[in-house]
């Protein structure tokens, strides 16, 4: 009976610890900034895609990295779990609490401020609750190009893009989040605030903890601010529709895209021929712009410092070219700005229209390029295998070996059962990833949904790693807790 009292105690006293370290919470932000309503918690809960749902006591909305961490600090005293979360646009679940209601959501969308930019020093400061979007068009007021750029930019924010170091249309030019952030601004799980916003391009003093935080996806510190890297704005861009023969073609494409274009050459995206079909039936206002259906499509874009018309040349020459050696069958250049963001829109819309034709298996991998046209083979019949008529729609940054290869549903088969497939299904796809040297991630992340296939594919040394680095910067395990580990 003694034990049994000890224990109600216990319970007790952990459970009044926990009230009175959320009262404090509520303090630092403010009652109007700390959301405990359920309904109005909801936009907070929800993963886009409706994979993943969670329950917390609270939503925090802090307003400073001082407010940071104080609740960091307490947080971590009373052993209480906090899901850092930007735009909530993450695929991987990794922003999402858990359904035990034991976890609190930190929402950084009013660390909003852009600091400071230099368009000399080509660098700006912004907080992490900025959006893509805005960080763009502050990198534009100064006539210079902030280049990463994804199709949820109007929503997702610079600290969730910086925690899953996110990819995006201009890596191929550019490179990753990784590549574009020169420092971070992180509070640490005890609260303590690390500054180092430093806008040097090179730096050699020691371990780089900016690359370390930067992909960690709020498992290690808590990203508030970030240094980044500005470009100068190209002079002129042309864009351009291709349709191809076969995936083989599109790989010569490429190869001979990036002879011709040099680093003038900024885009170079494919689409299969059911990605476009999907977008053009779902997509309202959008249409095909070439006379005949093709197999596989290439938006290119070529960029140029200069005016007069060099980008325009440079491309209509790729496209006269690759039309002589039969890998181009039919092809439309941009006559204006309205017809470019036409031509981007059939692309950036090709997830959106997906989701009219049921379930979708998602697939955010990445292979050698020299070998995406392997994948595409391998991973189309090991589909067909697991799943006879579900329909692969690939597309994705050829470039970078990025495939997106999703997978909708058989017509007229139930989604539940369609979906209940998604575990032997992304396990058979990525065995040929596997196979082929490729990586089970390349932008999304590893959130919730991978982190039992993170085993199966990172050695067992490199997982010792990451847990003892984990354990130095977290030893509570209140950051993120159930991500990526």
């Amino acid at each position: 009976m003694s034990n049994t009292r000890t224990d109600d105690r216990q319970t007790t006293t952990a459970a009044s610890i926990r009230e009175r370290a959320l009262a404090r919470m509520v303090e630092i932000v403010g009652s109007a900034h700390a959301i405990a309503d359920p309904d109005a918690q909801s936009p907070y809960l929800h993963e886009l895609r409706g994979l993943y749902v969670g329950k917390t006591p609270l939503v925090l909305r802090p307003a400073s990295t001082r407010e940071v961490a104080e609740i960091l600090a307490i947080a971590n005293e009373a052993r209480i779990g906090v899901v850092p979360q930007g735009g909530n646009t993450g695929l991987v679940g990794g922003q999402t609490p858990s359904p035990d209601g034991s976890e609190i959501v930190l929402s950084l969308s009013r660390l909003d401020r852009v600091r400071a930019v230099d368009a000399q020093g080509g660098t700006m400061i912004v907080e992490a609750g900025v959006t893509l979007a805005a960080a763009q068009e502050a990198a534009a007021r100064v006539d210079r190009l902030f280049p990463l750029s994804l199709a949820s930019e109007a929503s997702c924010q610079i600290g969730g893009a910086l925690a899953t170091n996110a990819g995006g249309t201009g890596v191929l030019a550019y490179g990753n989040a990784r590549a574009l952030t020169l420092g971070v601004e992180v509070v640490t799980a005890d609260g303590q605030v690390w500054d180092g916003l430093r806008t040097l391009k090179k730096d050699n003093t020691g371990y780089d903890l900016r690359d370390l935080f930067v992909g960690s996806e709020g498992t290690l510190g808590v990203i508030t601010a970030a240094a980044l890297k500005l470009y100068p704005r190209p002079a002129e861009t042309a864009v351009a529709l291709a349709a191809l023969p076969d995936i083989d073609a599109v790989a010569r494409l490429f190869r001979l895209a990036e002879a011709r274009g040099h680093a003038g050459l900024t885009a170079f995206e494919f689409m299969s021929r059911v990605t476009l079909e999907l977008v053009t039936r779902h997509i309202p206002n959008s249409k095909l712009p070439l006379r005949t259906p093709a197999a596989w499509y290439v938006l290119l874009e070529i960029s140029s410092p200069e005016t007069g018309g060099l980008a325009d040349a440079t491309l209509q020459r790729l496209l006269t070219e690759a039309s002589e050696q039969g890998l181009v069958t039919d092809a439309v250049v941009a006559a204006s700005l309205a017809q470019a963001q036409a031509l981007w829109r059939l692309r950036e819309t090709a997830s959106e229209a997906q989701r009219h034709e049921g379930g979708s298996i998602k697939h955010d991998v990445s292979v050698p390029v020299a070998r995406i046209p392997e994948f595409i083979a391998a991973a189309s019949a090991t589909v067909e295998r697991v799943c006879p008529g579900a329909r692969p729609v690939a597309f994705g940054h050829f470039g970078d070996g990025n495939v997106h290869f999703n997978v909708t549903q058989p017509a007229g088969m139930d989604k539940a059962a369609f979906l209940a497939l998604w575990s032997e299904m992304a396990g058979a796809v990525h065995d040929v990833v596997g196979a082929l040297s490729g990586s089970i991630s390349a932008e999304h992340g590893i959130g919730q949904l991978k982190r039992r296939e993170l085993l199966r594919f990172k050695s067992p040394l490199e997982i010792a790693l990451m847990r003892k680095i984990k354990a130095a910067l977290d030893p509570h395990g209140i950051l993120n807790p159930g991500k990526l580990l």
